[in-house]
């Protein structure tokens, strides 16, 4: 069991919350409306961008090359990859980038990008990284359990893009990359005694991850210009 998984259950009931969201499983089974689906998707574009200085503030406290080189792949991954999958989505809608990135932050982007960016401030490299960890690692684990159970049929559903996206080999990587090096970060910084508090912070995360969902639900997308 890596450090990962040993967070995930020690976290059961709040990564089960996020993971298992409502919005994830209406995603899924393509009954999720397009306008609660439109108001996460800008959301999370400004979400990003604050994630994005999340890993450039992890470069600043990286100590090696090697974690140096690990924030980087977070960094790409983020500005060249998911970013231009908002951007082809929100197309759809008559979105520029310049409109996505001038949206007011819902108070659920801003509680969960400044909890995560004051996690990496106030602490280390491993608290900064855990509190990344639910994001990066649980896409990919959300994306490929959807894209598992729809099969053939993911070719035709509303939402395959997305999910796609997530369940697709190069993210799947990255969030592979992201595992092990928490791994290795655990190995040289972390004591049993400090897991609890990691596990807090993992806690948290999961709990703001599912308040991100909860409000793609409720909030009202803005009109397209």
């Amino acid at each position: 069991m890596d450090i990962f998984d040993r967070l995930k259950t020690a976290a059961a009931a709040d990564w089960s919350s996020y993971v298992e969201h409502d919005f994830v499983r209406r995603m899924g089974d393509g009954s999720l409306p397009e306008a609660a689906f439109r108001t996460y998707l800008i959301q999370d574009y400004l979400f990003l961008i604050q994630f994005a200085r999340a890993y450039a503030l992890a470069t600043y406290k990286s100590r090696n090359l090697a974690d140096m080189r690990a924030a980087k792949a977070g960094l790409s991954a983020i500005l060249d990859v998911e970013m231009d999958l908002h951007i082809r989505l929100c197309e759809r809608w008559g979105l520029s980038p310049a409109d996505l990135e001038a949206a007011p932050e819902h108070r659920a982007t801003v509680a969960y990008t400044r909890f995560v960016l004051d996690c990496g401030q106030a602490g280390d490299l491993l608290d900064l990284h855990v509190a990344l960890a639910p994001c990066v690692v649980g896409y990919a684990e959300i994306g490929g359990r959807l894209a598992a159970g729809l099969g053939p049929a993911l070719a035709t559903h509303p939402y395959r893009d997305w999910i796609g996206e997530y369940a697709g080999d190069a993210y799947q990587e990255v969030a592979r990359n992201a595992r092990r090096h928490l791994d290795a970060l655990a190995a040289r910084a972390m004591t049993e005694a400090r897991f609890s508090e990691l596990a807090g912070l993992f806690s948290q995360a999961s709990r703001l991850e599912a308040d991100f969902w909860q409000m793609g639900l409720e909030a009202k997308a803005p009109a397209a210009s």
